[in-house]
């Protein structure tokens, strides 16, 4: 049966997102039909075009014309990865949903492992790598660390060196959609909904072609957003160093009376009174910066902008998407969750 012409209801759903990867799309679709079709299933492919600046939205739609089981969402403008993968989690139709990169890293041929678990009755199967091809040393110690960082600091069991790379069944992405918050780290809130999990080992094999979506400073966000929203810790670790100094400063202040009691004439130099004073403002400054850290996500929360805004969707029929496409005036809505 052509896939252009089904319109059975997908079992499963993969969500992609998209952001400046015109080099690799004609391989990925290949390559994504050629595993799919091999399930004998239905399904669907949902490309979220993260606000590319390339053709790779042109040529989305060009493989949407030809095939009608490939959807797209189009974004007002770049939104970010997670929020990306969010919204086609908003979208998705598919009895199990299945998240991966455009970049072929993640080889689309895992999901047929990941689908041997689901169909085992497992909820989620994450992707775990045990090998990373064409990385830095660099990336990969950087990398290595964060995830041990996180995994101990963490209220929640994330999996080490596991990244977005997962299939998930669809009464966990239901109870993913109630979670809305606009800092999000993804693998941290599939682990935090709970449900039976195991992972699916794999080599992660090197970019396809183009050039990294995760520089050094988006992963220093990713991290940042991953600690503040599953840990407390530096809030506590704050609040120990000023136990600790607080401590140690009571101990000099009956040192120094013990020896002028005893006529010990000591006196400390202007430098060592000049750096003390330096050094405990410097660790103030570093704690006052981590308390506005979550007091600026407080806000972010308050405001309750919406996470995304599609502004061209190809694929979605009424009541599922409230917009249509070819109007004489656009509008843009964000897609209110399914509940659960």
């Amino acid at each position: 049966m052509n896939g252009a012409d089904s319109l059975d209801r997908p079992v499963f759903s993969l969500v992609i997102p998209v952001w400046n990867e015109e080099a690799v799309i004609p391989v990925l679709y290949a390559r994504l039909v050629e595993v799919m079709d091999s399930t004998g299933d239905p399904w669907e492919v949902i490309f979220v075009n993260d606000g590319s600046a390339d053709r790779s939205m042109e040529m989305l739609i060009e493989i949407h014309e030809q095939d009608r089981r490939v959807k797209l969402l189009n974004f007002s403008r770049n939104f970010g990865h997670q929020i990306a993968i969010t919204a086609g989690f908003d979208y998705a139709d598919g009895d199990a949903v299945i998240v991966m990169d455009a970049d072929l890293q993640d080889p689309p041929e895992v999901l047929l492992r990941m689908i041997e678990r689901w169909r085992e009755g497992y909820d989620v199967a994450y992707a775990v790598r045990t090998k990373r091809e064409g990385e830095t040393r660099f990336k990969l110690w950087t990398a290595s660390i964060f995830y041990r960082l996180i995994r101990n600091i963490a209220d929640v069991d994330i999996p080490l060196d596991a990244g977005d790379f997962r299939l998930m069944d669809r009464r966990v992405v239901l109870a993913m959609r109630r979670l809305r918050e606009k800092s999000r780290f993804m693998r941290g809130l599939s682990s935090w909904v709970g449900f039976k999990q195991i992972a699916v080992e794999y080599e992660r094999a090197p970019r396809f072609a183009g050039e990294t979506k995760y520089p050094l400073r988006k992963m220093l966000r990713l991290a940042n957003n991953a600690i503040t929203s599953f840990s407390h810790v530096p809030l506590q670790l704050a609040m120990y160093t000023g136990f600790f100094f607080a401590g140690f400063s009571g101990l000099g202040i009956v040192i120094a009376v013990l020896l002028r009691l005893f006529g010990h004439d000591v006196l400390f130099g202007q430098a060592t009174t000049l750096v003390s004073v330096l050094f405990l403002g410097g660790i103030q400054l570093i704690f006052l910066g981590i308390i506005g850290e979550y007091l600026g996500r407080i806000y972010d929360e308050v405001k309750n902008r919406p996470l995304y805004i599609v502004s061209d969707a190809y694929g979605f029929e009424p009541p599922a998407l409230p917009i249509q496409r070819r109007r004489p005036r656009s509008e843009t809505v964000e897609r209110t969750p399914t509940p659960s």
